[in-house]
């Protein structure tokens, strides 16, 4: 509270400057910030309120009246419930954990299994984007060859939207009877998810021309009647890391370029930050194997039904309701887990 109080201050004062409105869209982002900074204020200072509310209850309540205490035992449960989802919020305290989310996913190991395992991922966060109010777009979609997705892009536009999927980075497993195996024998598909934040035009990010390979070709997914005629679809690889993205669900090249150039950006950056903390690899340069072993999470259908998490071990039975977008149990686990870990 006290730094989100100090930022408010900061924004207020800057806004004062006669060249506040200077560049305009630096400025929309600015007032944009303040009004969410003000929002978690104000919250925190209302459940300030409701408990010293309490307080004074609690001296007063005669304790022979059930009616009573029935009611403040509600107001008590309630505030905690309030409070509890506040300082879920303060776990997203990273630079650009309000940002929104470049969400990539690609089948691995298991054929059409996988291919049908990343329709799965991608319809499930699909539904958890709409339950939170997200507006969702598809950048890029590949088909599987004979059923499901070999790989797709979505960018997830809401508040925090990355800091809420930045839990879902790694790979995820499969286990059950495959609806593609006469036999229905039991299966185990892989699927990687990528998660970056989009970050905006003033964060520089330095791309050498020389240093990109482009190839356009024929886009394959829904579009309109350019797609399949012209060679509109646009993949980059960016030679010195490896990064390769593409784009094919706008309406022109041109369009595609720009978008996958956008999506090559987040994640040079993101690996720049990477490689800057530090950890274990950097960002995309070098992946896991999508296959048996480096799974972060599991989703079992057969013989039981179970998803766990194995870097927080939080499990939920119900595995429909996940893949229906019921994930917050798991982010929240993460977010916690990375905290303290």
């Amino acid at each position: 509270m006290p730094k989100k109080q100090a930022r408010v201050k900061e924004i207020e004062q800057e806004m004062s400057s006669p060249d506040f409105w200077k560049d305009n869209k630096k400025a929309q982002g600015v007032i944009t910030e303040l009004k969410s900074l003000k929002s978690s204020c104000l919250a925190w200072e209302q459940a300030y309120a409701k408990e010293q509310e309490l307080q004074e209850l609690l001296e007063l309540v005669d304790w022979q009246d059930s009616a009573s205490i029935a009611e403040l035992q509600k107001d008590v449960a309630q505030l905690s419930t309030q409070t509890q989802r506040l300082e879920f919020v303060t776990l997203l305290s990273g630079e650009e954990d309000r940002n929104n989310a470049i969400l990539s996913i690609h089948a691995g190991a298991g054929g059409t299994e996988s291919c049908d395992w990343t329709a799965m991922l991608a319809r499930m966060y699909l539904r958890w984007a709409e339950k939170k109010g997200c507006a969702t777009q598809t950048l890029d979609f590949l088909p599987g060859e004979e059923a499901g997705t070999k790989n797709i892009t979505l960018l997830i536009k809401g508040e925090y939207a990355y800091g809420y999927l930045q839990a879902e980075s790694g790979v995820h497993r499969l286990v059950r009877i495959s609806p593609f195996d006469a036999n229905k024998r039991r299966h185990t598909s892989f699927a990687s998810v990528d998660v970056v934040p989009e970050i905006s035009e003033e964060i520089k990010v330095d791309i050498k021309p020389e240093e990109l390979k482009i190839d356009t070709f024929r886009s394959s997914g829904a579009g309109g009647q350019h797609v399949n005629v012209t060679d509109s679809a646009v993949r980059i690889t960016h030679l010195p890391s490896g990064i390769v993205v593409q784009c094919q669900n706008e309406r022109s090249q041109f369009q595609n370029k720009a978008t996958a150039m956008k999506i090559l950006r987040a994640h040079l950056h993101e690996r720049e930050k990477e490689e800057k903390r530090k950890k274990l690899e950097a960002g995309y340069a070098a992946k896991q194997e999508i296959a048996w072993g480096s799974q972060i999470r599991s989703y079992v259908l057969h013989p039981y039904t179970m998803v766990k998490d194995h870097r927080t071990n939080q499990e939920k039975g119900n595995a429909s309701g996940v893949l229906d977008g019921d994930i917050d149990p798991f982010i929240e686990a993460y977010l916690k887990w990375k905290v303290n870990r």
